[in-house]
């Protein structure tokens, strides 16, 4: 009954049709209610320090666009340096060492050679050199190791997004694990608080409306929350093309609460004279008069944009469309 009603009202708004009575009825409309919604980060990420030192530089601030493995910041420990000073001069002394032991195994075996020396002589100065070698290899090591310390240095942001944060200043002394700067991501929602008393009407997938008027893009409860909070439940609401230029912005949003029935008229029936609302409809001699009346909230019904009456108008009225 609600389709032929808004079907009859589209063939009476038809350009080309005439004038037409049209009975006044109820359908069912939805009731909306405006909330605001918070912008959030599905992800918010500390980028951290991997290493002890001090921050020697910021790449970023708050609200630059970051990728994933991005460097954002040095920290410098001076101990490194002086670590690496020490096996860089223990590596420079165990190749001295390493030449001399090579030049004493040559002169073994030339020795070995003429039957001057042993060969248990020539074998301790093989194993010197064996040593030594192994000591210079553990220090390259050693030394890789600090290299690799060094280059932790640099802290790279954890996730691609936003920064939202920076809580520190170049020249802080940070230790290994302390925040350098949080960064959001991994796609924005809106987080939306409704007082219990909708809790019915929120399902997941019901669409929602962008603004008081539902203007902007529509969106998607994608997730409601079992646990209520200080009297209201939350959900998560999603809309493609969400901007994430302020995170935790509130944002205005109208949510399905309640159907309800209600007199509506196609928004061209009304007219507005001397600041009074008139619909046209039938009178006691079957003549057109116009009725004056209180308008309400507009709906969408199939793509028919609807007045809502509040009063003026009854069921028992028959509207009168076309008429000049």
């Amino acid at each position: 009954m609600h389709k032929l009603f808004v079907f009859a009202l589209i063939g009476a708004l038809a350009p080309w049709a005439a004038v037409a009575d049209l009975p006044v009825r109820k359908v069912a409309v939805t009731d909306w209610k405006a909330v605001f919604g918070r912008v959030e980060a599905r992800d918010t990420v500390p980028a951290r320090s991997r290493i002890g030192g001090t921050l020697e530089e910021i790449l970023i601030e708050e609200g630059d666009l970051v990728e994933r493995g991005q460097q954002i910041g040095l920290i410098h420990d001076p101990k490194l340096d002086l670590q690496m000073q020490a096996v860089e001069a223990q590596i420079e002394a165990l190749q001295s060492q390493l030449e001399n032991a090579k030049a004493e195994l040559a002169r073994g075996e030339g020795l070995l050679e003429r039957g001057v020396t042993t060969q248990q002589r020539l074998d301790q100065l093989r194993t010197q050199v064996e040593v030594l070698v192994n000591q210079i290899e553990a220090q390259e090591a050693q030394k890789r190791v600090i290299e690799e310390q060094a280059a932790e240095g640099a802290v790279l942001a954890p996730i691609s997004g936003r920064v939202v944060s920076v809580p520190v200043t170049e020249g802080s002394v940070l230790m290994p694990g302390e925040p350098v700067a949080n960064v959001a991501g991994g796609g924005f929602f809106l987080r939306l608080a409704v007082p219990e008393r909708h809790a019915r009407f929120l399902k997941e997938g019901v669409q929602i409306r962008m603004g008081k008027t539902g203007e902007g893009q529509p969106g998607r409860i994608a997730k409601v929350y079992p646990q209520i909070e200080n009297g209201r439940v939350i959900a998560d609401v999603e809309v493609e093309g969400l901007s994430s230029e302020f995170i935790n912005a509130r944002v205005l949003v109208s949510l399905p609460v309640a159907k309800s029935e209600a007199i509506v008229v196609p928004a061209s029936a009304v007219t507005t004279r001397m600041g009074l609302d008139f619909v046209t409809v039938k009178g006691a001699d079957g003549e057109p008069v116009d009725r004056a009346v209180v308008v309400g909230e507009r709906h969408e019904i199939e793509g028919v944009e609807m007045i809502e009456i509040l009063s003026g108008l009854t069921v028992q009225d028959v509207m009168v469309t076309g008429h000049e």
